[in-house]
């Protein structure tokens, strides 16, 4: 809807409009400094709008949370359940002394317990701040000083491909490198009554919602790994529900009957957005899972759409590669009849990764919907709006600006790009579920930003629009390879491998030459069952100069198990870069697998060492 834009602010009231407030807006939008605010004057609490308001509406039986993990266990729990469990979990916090404004760190796993504080939290006016449950101590310690954190929550274990990860000594030295500002640590073993103990603190205490000002701070969520320093995003009680209701509604077609199941982590923006928050506004069944998707088989994900009656799926790109290294039969061997659509976000979902989900898999019947977002923007901002005829989605694309979304490719000097000229991603105008500041850092979120590229949002994303507006991502600006003068995104190379029926995934960097500038090294996991040949990387090499002509000059290519990732599946190509430069990757604790690191230094010195014996 073009009016979406030009009518913006009409757009935003009218998506405000569809929740209650206590109190309504005096304006729906105002500038602050460099910074801004939504729905000023408006009062409202976003946990009770998740809770109390469909339980009033007589919900109280639907179920709210179906939480699974890897080993089989079940459980179901009611919104009025729920609501009892977080009245009790809000006045537990108070009779710690926690209270409007304080902090606290969350460190669990995605298991109902670690919502339920979310929820308590936010219902109290205090902020939490939840960290992936599997961030090493300094990454922990890092979140906890920077949130200023009095509590600490966490879980002796989480559950992880068949194993218990433990979580209590981490928590215990992160605690010890974080100084004196931590007045109390919450340890609740997953056997025994420790979270019953902790509930009983409440049991006749005050568990209210309190009144929170639209602009109010709900929580705090540090970017997810791929900069070297995390910033802690600000996301607020009344924006920031406005814009992932609005978006849940257009891009994904949420809907109060939904059994919805986001395979993210509650560590994560998405686990936040759509694990608790969005399906607790729209009144649906959302599914916790805890536990690695292919565990114990790569038939779980299908197993469990089928057995959880399950009608919406939000997974990453990095699930549907690893899912598509297991090939079409597990999917084939489940009735996926309940499910409705697919959404996928995290990193680019390449062109071949579509394809195989969509026509191999899936069918016409259930669309696969690609779009691109940010922690910082707290929801969708590109996409392909659900219900989309299949022939308008353009695989590899993350769809066009959603609406009430101004975006614009421009040059880093701050021209508006020509279709299909690469350039940053930014946003013209602010919408309610962006960021409004960083905690702790107003100057870094000024600089970082709006001064970037003066007077718009900087996202530090290349990408490219086309003459039809959809847009097309080549992977972090920092990121792109330079041959020859010629701009080459690292995504664009990585799907050209993936053309390639052996390839399950690829990442890949650039490398200094003295003749080109820059050219591409590359690190290649196959598909199961295939092996690593010289006849196999000469189709591989010739596979990339098809699709991108012969611009893309490899360097060198490597064969790996894995990929460095950040825990939230995003590639981490600064680690590749630091592999291939023979320097410091910086922090990498917030990688999922530091054996991937080693492998791809040990496969790139055995490929220089074969080169200098030649």
């Amino acid at each position: 809807d073009p009016r979406s834009v030009s009518e913006r602010l009409d757009f935003w009231a009218a998506a405000a409009a569809e929740l209650p407030w206590f109190h309504p807006w005096e304006r729906v939008f105002e500038p602050a400094g460099r910074s801004f605010r939504w729905f000023a004057g408006a009062e409202t609490n976003l946990a009770w709008n998740c809770l109390d308001r469909h339980v009033s509406a007589g919900r109280a039986e639907h179920t709210a949370l179906v939480s699974v993990n890897e080993r089989g266990d079940r459980r179901t729990t009611t919104y009025g359940q729920l609501l009892g469990e977080v009245e009790r979990a809000a006045a537990a916090l108070r009779s710690l002394g926690i209270g409007k404004g304080d902090r606290l760190t969350i460190y669990m796993p995605t298991a109902p317990e670690a919502i339920v504080l979310m929820l308590a939290t936010v219902r109290i006016g205090a902020i939490h701040s939840v960290v992936f449950a599997g961030f090493g101590p300094g990454a922990l310690a890092e979140r906890i000083r920077a949130s200023g954190s009095r509590l600490v929550c966490t879980a002796d274990v989480t559950y992880r491909k068949g194993g218990d990860v433990p979580l209590e000594p981490i928590v215990e030295e992160a605690v010890r490198l974080a100084g004196e500002q931590v007045e109390e640590t919450l340890v609740f073993p997953r056997e025994g009554n420790a979270w019953d103990e902790f509930l009983q603190k409440g049991d006749g205490g005050d568990g209210s919602h309190v009144v929170m000002e639209a602009n109010e701070p709900a929580f705090i969520l540090a970017t997810s790994g791929t900069t070297a320093k995390p910033k802690l995003a600000v996301h607020t009680q009344g924006g920031y529900q406005v814009g992932i209701h609005a978006m849940g509604r257009i891009c994904f077609g949420m809907r109060p009957d939904d059994v919805w199941w986001s395979t993210s982590d509650i560590g994560w923006v998405v686990g936040h957005s759509y694990i608790v928050y969005a399906p607790l506004l729209f009144g649906c069944t959302t599914i916790v899972y805890e536990g690695a998707l292919d565990h114990p088989d790569a038939g779980t994900v299908w197993q469990l759409i089928e057995e959880l009656g399950v009608s919406g799926v939000f997974t990453s790109p990095t699930a549907v590669r690893l899912l598509m290294r297991y090939g079409e039969e597990p999917a084939r061997a489940h009735d996926l009849g309940s499910l409705e659509r697919v959404v996928c976000a995290g990193e680019v979902l390449n062109a071949p990764a579509w394809e195989w989900l969509q026509k191999t898999v899936l069918g016409d019947r259930i669309p696969v919907v690609d779009h691109w977002w940010q922690t910082e923007t707290g929801g969708p901002v590109i996409g392909n709006p659900y219900g989309l005829e299949l022939e308008e989605i353009r695989p590899g694309s993350a769809g066009r600006p959603l609406p009430g979304m101004e975006v614009e490719v421009m040059t880093p000097e701050g021209r508006e790009c020509e279709p299909g000229e690469k350039g940053i991603l930014t946003f013209r105008e602010p919408f309610p579920s962006l960021t409004p500041t960083l905690w702790g850092e107003p100057e870094r979120y000024v600089r970082d930003y709006w001064e970037r590229i003066p007077g718009v949002w900087f996202t530090g994303d290349s990408a490219q629009m086309d003459e039809d507006g959809y847009v097309w991502f080549a992977g972090r600006a920092d990121e792109v390879i330079k041959v020859a003068a010629h701009r080459i995104g690292t995504v664009e190379v990585e799907t050209a491998f993936l053309q390639h029926p052996a390839v399950a995934e690829a990442g890949v960097t650039g490398r200094p030459d003295e003749v080109r500038g820059e050219v591409i090294s590359a690190f290649v996991v196959l598909k199961q069952g295939k092996e690593p040949s010289e006849e196999l990387r000469g189709e591989l090499l010739q596979t990339v100069r098809r699709e991108l002509g012969p611009v893309a000059v490899i360097g060198e290519l490597q064969f790996v198990s894995t990929l460095p990732k950040t825990r939230s599946g995003k590639i981490m190509r600064r680690v590749l870069k630091a592999v291939v430069l023979d320097s410091d990757p910086g922090d990498i604790t917030t990688i999922e697998d530091e054996g991937s690191v080693e492998e791809a230094r040990r496969a790139w010195e055995e490929l220089r060492s074969s080169v200098s014996r030649a």
